[in-house]
């Protein structure tokens, strides 16, 4: 299964692509409202609530075998801790080797943004990024149905 963090996420319609390609459910998570879909692969779920209620969702689901795409590095750090394969927008790994320096660094940010040190400007997601996500996104397809860890 692969679990999409949906809110603002910019790579929906790949995520759908490369899913159909390798006959894997897709299940979209947001807060707020989505587009509707007529393919049986696909499924949408609207969590109400908190403002991280679809972030728990989906780390309470993903596991082992599964795929997680989000752009928030706590979700991703539970989600690997609970044994998924996950990848941002921008085709971004987060694993085990390297979802401790991805949490310092955000938290690093988000001390600059409150001190004012930084303004926090999100770099603009690019067509490279988009390519990027879409090679990161079939690799881990194919780890996941068994094509070992460098599939």
């Amino acid at each position: 299964m692969i679990y999409v963090d949906a809110d603002a996420c910019p790579v929906k319609a790949e995520v759908l692509k490369v899913a159909e390609r390798h006959a894997i459910g897709v299940t979209f998570v947001a807060n707020s409202g989505l587009r509707p879909s007529r393919d049986p692969m696909v499924r949408n779920v609207i969590v109400p609530g908190s403002f991280d209620a679809a972030d728990d969702w989906i780390a309470e689901r993903a596991g082992d075998g599964d795929i997680v795409v989000t752009a928030d590095v706590p979700l991703a750090g539970r989600c690997v801790a609970g044994g998924a394969l996950v990848t941002g927008p921008s085709g971004r790994i987060f694993d085990r080797t390297n979802i401790g320096m991805a949490t310092a660094m955000r938290d690093l940010g988000a001390h600059l943004r409150e001190t004012g040190e930084s303004k926090g400007y999100n770099a603009a997601f690019t067509p490279r990024d988009r390519s990027a996500f879409l090679e990161t996104l079939e690799r881990l397809c194919r780890r996941a149905k068994g094509g070992g860890p460098n599939a």
